[in-house]
């Protein structure tokens, strides 16, 4: 089911994974007190396991869940869907890092962002992986473990 990812795609094993949440882990545990993430909405599903990894490495016991979706069986759709958010008053006056895997293309996150701060929040992001020359917005992600060119399959999507 879905699309063959091509032959160059990136395979990350867990130990690989496991290094790149630590990078993460400790570049934002670097930033002074006043930016510290008090919760991290993780955006399902692909940031679903870096974010809860990424909540233990840092303490942090809110894990909010943000629903997106960019891609579905058939491949990439035109335009990225925001389909559910946490209540605002679980956002509102709080500094929230916004987690996914990969920063392809930017739109989904950019839906995220939006809608977490008109809900209040205070926003950084941070990704496993960022492809700068496929962004389609005019940002980019406060944190990222690596680039990459091609596809990456994470070890808990099973190689799909």
């Amino acid at each position: 089911m879905g699309v063959q990812p091509p032959a160059d795609a990136l395979y990350l094993s867990w130990e690989e994974l496991d290094k790149a949440v630590e990078r993460l882990a400790a570049e934002i545990g670097a930033l002074a007190a006043t930016e510290q993430p008090e919760a991290i909405l993780a955006v399902s599903r692909g940031g679903l396991v870096p974010g809860a990894m990424l909540a233990y490495r840092m303490g942090l016991r809110d894990l909010l869940v943000a629903v997106a979706e960019h891609y579905d069986a058939s491949g990439r759709r035109p335009e990225a869907s925001l389909l559910r958010m946490p209540p605002a008053d679980s956002l509102r006056g709080r500094r929230v890092l916004i987690v996914d895997e990969v920063w392809e293309s930017g739109r989904t996150l950019q839906q995220v962002i939006a809608a977490a701060e008109a809900a209040g929040a205070t926003v950084r992001t941070a990704v496993l992986h960022y492809k700068p020359e496929r962004s389609e917005v005019d940002r980019a992600p406060d944190h990222f473990a690596d680039t990459a060119t091609s596809w990456v399959i994470y070890p808990y999507k099973g190689g799909e």
